[in-house]
């Protein structure tokens, strides 16, 4: 498979936009910038971004044991996940494929790009339905979120190799909770698979959900094709020395993550004695989809608390389900406590 072919034709002939900060290489600290048509005062934000994200991109790399030209960022993995439709996917004529229950911006970006959604719901197990993916005519691309939100599983490592050998199109696979999973991220085996885009986000275990930064890792040519259409100053200044920062505190996000598993497994099995909740589903992630016997009542009763948590009882296969994030040990108590109260 040659993935440029699955690239738009209008997407492929694109000149890109060339900013300021792209048309030379910074020799060192000292350079008069009289190119951007910025204000020359320095109040630390007076400058442009830089557009390439070099030294986040050097950090994460490090990181991540993966190179450099592999990794793109975005506004929020929204950003990501919207470039890669518009880079593949032909409006009012591609489809995607999405595997309900899962991650709802797939629909709406879709929708947004005017392209056909095919859904072909995970089984009673949350697990995917290959076969039947295969069977798809004229999908361009194909996403797989593991651990999967909102049942918080992980997909099995199988099916998920047998869709990349076998799917004629791009395989984006949504790791946003891998750092909370047993299962071990598939960045180490990216190489292998030139249709498999990987994403992933500052929001969830980096704690940094209000900068909004997304990362892509890819192949060469899936990066600099999205490259060619990437806002040029798309990930600000702030944001990029804030994740920066954080990166340069891995061993609190771990403790932080060993937190969350704790609680998690805690929360699990003081869940499981509740009266009115029938079943705590398994999570890889820093959440729980708990069943109960009416999520709709049980959600306004927690409001009424001054608790929120999310009623998906609307979803395929999540019938009278909320889902409960994994907060600070108080906080996971007070729910307890909240929820045993309830009549």
């Amino acid at each position: 498979m040659n993935i440029l072919d699955l690239v738009r034709d209008n997407i492929k002939a694109l000149k890109p936009y060339a900013s300021a900060r792209d048309e030379y290489q910074q020799s060192h600290g000292n350079m008069v910038f009289l190119d951007a048509n910025e204000n020359p005062f320095n109040n630390g934000l007076n400058r442009y971004p830089d557009p390439k994200q070099n030294l986040l991109k050097l950090e994460l790399s490090k990181i991540k044991q993966v190179a450099p030209q592999n990794i793109l960022l975005g506004n929020g993995s929204d950003e990501v996940l919207d470039l890669i439709m518009r880079t593949f996917c032909e409006p009012n004529k591609n489809k995607v494929i999405t595997l309900p229950p899962t991650y709802g911006m797939y629909q709406v970006l879709a929708n947004i790009n005017a392209l056909e959604v095919v859904e072909v719901p995970l089984t009673a197990s949350f697990q995917p339905q290959v076969s039947k993916i295969l069977k798809v005519n004229n999908a361009k691309v194909l996403f797989l979120c593991s651990p999967n939100n909102p049942t918080g599983n992980g997909l099995n490592l199988l099916d998920i190799e047998r869709l990349l050998r076998a799917f004629q199109g791009i395989v984006v696979l949504d790791e946003a909770y891998i750092d909370f999973s047993e299962q071990e991220s598939w960045l180490h085996r990216l190489e292998e698979f030139p249709n498999l885009i990987i994403t992933q986000t500052f929001s969830k275990a980096f704690g940094l959900a209000g900068i909004r930064l997304g990362i892509c890792y890819a192949s060469e040519d899936i990066v600099s094709t999205l490259n060619k259409i990437k806002p040029p100053y798309n990930v600000n200044t702030l944001t990029q020395t804030a994740a920066l920062k954080r990166l340069k505190n891995l061993t609190e996000i771990a403790s932080e993550i060993e937190v969350i598993k704790s609680e998690k497994a805690l929360l699990t099995s003081t869940l499981k004695t509740i009266q009115f909740i029938s079943n705590v589903y398994p999570s890889q992630a820093n959440f729980l989809l708990v069943k109960m016997d009416d999520a709709q009542m049980r959600y306004k009763q927690l409001i009424e608390k001054d608790i929120v948590v999310r009623n998906i009882t609307t979803q395929f296969g999540c019938e009278n389900c909320l889902r409960l994030t994994v907060g600070t040990p108080e906080e996971n108590q007070n729910l307890l406590n909240t929820l045993k109260d309830l009549q």
